[in-house]
């Protein structure tokens, strides 16, 4: 069975989207030469939520306090995500392997929904989990056992994505998505500020180049690319937008190759195998039915 056109053109965008957001790796990388990480993020964050405020004004008319509380606690729990996942992004010393481990909290949140909600995930996460663990570890030895700091901090930062991903999902159903993002990225941005001051120190003057890798990844890699995301959503199957949306870690590890020449030896290769491999297995039901469809 063929995709509708309308399918097609949403799952053009998404794979787009999944470039732009491999994209925001590299600028971020790069504005992060100039910039203290958490500040960085903060300040991005906050223009973000601003220019997705004004995108969607029309949609935050009657919005009740109980619904902005809910958003608002999304925000926090997803500034802690953010905070973990640039001060490893900083740290790190390849952005592929860095990627990869973020991308596990795709597979954790199942995990979170059974754990927290009571949901029952399908049984494919019991299988998917394994190979992760495996992949993970792949990742963790290089050419032989080279830990980094920046991998513990990606971690972390998957294990936050996967609790935020359960909140903003029970959000989603009470706020229009443009509202919700604009209100918890504002949110985590503006967090992010009132911490950076006490563990960071903020430049006087920045060079213009950092400017424009800080624009790039504020108005790009942000708010392009959660707007895109967003109108393709509204046209396509979820099952679709959950399997594309894995090809992120791969085209930030394509990027960061080409762009800083970095490489993997051969079980780190492996390990990224792995955890691409147990992201299809864990969302192995949207798998058979985007196969079906396409």
């Amino acid at each position: 069975m063929s995709a509708s056109p309308s399918h097609l053109k949403a799952e053009l965008i998404l794979v787009l989207v999944t470039i732009i957001a491999a994209f925001g790796w590299i600028f971020s990388k790069e504005a992060l030469a100039g910039l203290p990480p958490i500040f960085f993020l903060g300040v991005r964050f906050v223009i973000a939520g601003i220019v997705l405020f004004f995108v969607g004004a029309r949609y935050f008319k009657g919005i009740r306090w109980q619904d902005l509380k809910g958003a608002i606690m999304v925000g926090a729990v997803m500034s802690v995500a953010m905070m973990f996942w640039i001060v490893g992004l900083d740290q790190v010393s390849n952005i592929g392997v860095g990627a990869f481990i973020n991308s596990l909290g795709v597979i954790l949140v199942p995990v979170f929904a059974r754990l927290l909600f009571k949901e029952h995930p399908a049984n494919s996460i019991w299988l998917a989990l394994p190979i992760a663990v495996v992949g993970l570890g792949c990742l963790a030895l290089g050419d032989g056992v080279s830990f980094e700091w920046a991998q513990l901090y990606f971690f972390i930062a998957a294990v936050t994505f996967a609790l935020q991903f359960n909140l903003l999902t029970r959000m989603s159903t009470k706020l229009h998505v443009l509202v919700l993002t604009a209100i918890q990225l504002f949110t985590a941005g503006a967090i992010m500020l009132l911490v950076s001051p006490s563990m960071e120190e903020i430049p006087h003057t920045v060079p213009l180049p950092i400017v424009g890798w800080f624009l790039a990844s504020t108005l790009i890699a942000t708010s392009l690319r959660f707007l895109l995301q967003t109108y393709a959503q509204s046209l396509t199957p979820a099952s679709h937008a959950a399997v594309i949306m894995n090809l992120e870690p791969v085209w930030a590890a394509f990027m960061a190759a080409l762009w800083f020449g970095e490489t993997m030896a051969v079980i780190q290769v492996i390990g990224c195998v792995l955890i691409f491999l147990a992201m299809l297995v864990s969302k192995w039901q949207q798998v058979r039915v985007f196969l079906r469809l396409i």
